[in-house]
């Protein structure tokens, strides 16, 4: 199970099968998993068909992501980018395999693997290696925003302090991921073939990504919740809006795990993550949508109030329970302190629901009507966050006027690439 944003200063100590050391960490945002390109023959199923310049160019590409994707979990903000920046020079070339004029979609097999457990897939097609880039483009956003949450260096289990910029940074950085995952879904899944796609691993599939590019949106609204709860100019009703839109977002992307095959540890450890988020959402939408109602006059609105905060009351502890279950799941994490909006909460939903009952408990003696002593529904609200556009870059030019046509080569050339294949 490769739960990334759990285990940044992971190391690894020697190559595939090695043991590695590692230090259990706290999670901010949820990373399921990173994979990793495997060295993978490319030289020899290309040889002939496109130029020596074109195969080289493509190898050298591939070998700096694999080299910079081994030590990710030693990586900090800068490292990341480095590797993100080797991933867009990359895929340029790789999208050349996917031409129909270049008839070459299946002829190299790609290797790639997770990075904790080392579990692979091999496939032959360049749409599996074009979709494995972008997906882990979008897991590096997702790992570069906990690195900014949760610094290296900071005290282990204590309190987070991240300036608002940097948090800004992390909504960037989500919003970035979210597209990624949804490009995926949308655009590249529809150009693999059937038979490619039943041999991808359940983390792969298209409402596992689809569940985590909705997840990314939901820890945007987490982020800009935290932040209205810091600004004294953020209303109630505005506080509500972005909690009740909190709950649709984890909600949603609980509803797209329904369909997958979740029995795995990165399966488990997701729905584990989407159902603990949800509750301390509803535990804070129910804590400003009883505020809301307490400013009406009606005795109604009194009781609706005291049935919202004792509700928040019953499922903010509840969450802690989801907490702990998330946290104890494989890989094991460190449980979190409290941060961005549920920072203050745990203190601020029991005093509210226990003041709010003294003020009013006897209403619940005068109205015996069980109608209004029920607990309301939350309102809905439309969803203001999108997943940031993106789109694959334009085909490198290298690739201009190939057709996979058998290439005409010197014997001296033909030695040379003998014994560079030899040599690897």
């Amino acid at each position: 199970m490769g739960c990334g944003a759990s285990i940044p200063n992971k190391c690894k100590v020697g190559g595939k099968g090695k043991k590695r050391r590692s230090i259990m960490q706290e999670v901010a945002v949820f990373v399921p998993t990173i994979r990793i390109p495997v060295d993978s023959e490319i030289v020899h199923p290309l040889r002939g068909l496109v130029s020596k310049e074109l195969v080289d160019r493509l190898s050298k590409f591939r070998d700096r992501v694999v080299a910079l994707s081994e030590e990710i979990y030693c990586a900090d903000v800068s490292d990341v980018s480095e590797l993100q920046h080797a991933l867009e020079e990359y895929l340029p070339v790789v999208l050349g395999l996917t031409m129909k004029e270049s008839r070459l979609e299946a002829s190299v097999e790609f290797r790639w693997r997770t990075l904790d457990d080392d579990q692979e897939c091999c496939l032959s097609s360049a749409w599996y290696e074009v979709l494995s880039v972008v997906h882990m483009m979008a897991m590096l956003a997702l790992f570069e925003a906990n690195l900014i949450l949760i610094p290296k260096n900071g005290q282990v289990g204590g309190e987070r302090k991240v300036s608002e910029d940097a948090k800004k940074d992390v909504v960037d950085s989500l919003l970035r991921a979210s597209g990624c995952l949804d490009y995926c879904v949308h655009r590249i899944f529809v150009q693999i073939p059937e038979q490619v796609k039943k041999s991808f691993p359940n983390y792969l599939r298209e409402g596992m990504l689809e569940a985590i590019s909705i997840q990314a949106l939901a820890q945007c609204v987490e982020i800009q919740l935290g932040l209205a709860s810091e600004c004294e100019k953020a209303t109630l009703s505005v506080k509500r809006r972005l909690a009740c839109e909190l709950v649709s977002y984890f909600s949603q992307a609980h509803y797209c795990l329904s369909g997958c095959d979740t029995s795995d540890s990165y399966g488990k450890k997701l729905l584990l993550f989407l159902k603990w988020k949800c509750m301390e959402a509803k535990a804070v939408a129910y804590y400003y949508h009883g505020l809301v109602l307490d400013k009406g006059n009606e005795a109604s609105n009194h009781i609706s109030a005291v049935c919202c905060l004792s509700a928040a009351d019953d499922i903010v502890a509840e969450s802690k329970r989801a907490c702990l279950s998330f946290c104890l799941a494989n890989p094991i994490t460190r449980v979190p302190p409290p941060w961005g909006i549920m920072r203050n909460m745990h203190k601020k939903i029991p005093d509210a629901a226990c003041k709010r009952f003294q003020m009013y408990g006897y209403l619940f003696e005068q109205d015996k009507n069980s109608a209004l002593q029920s607990l309301p529904d939350l309102p809905e609200f439309a969803l203001s966050l999108r997943p940031e556009g993106y789109e694959l870059p334009s085909t490198d030019s290298i690739w201009d006027n190939v057709d996979s046509q058998p290439q005409v080569q010197s014997l001296k050339e033909h030695l040379d690439d003998e014994d560079e294949v030899e040599t690897k």
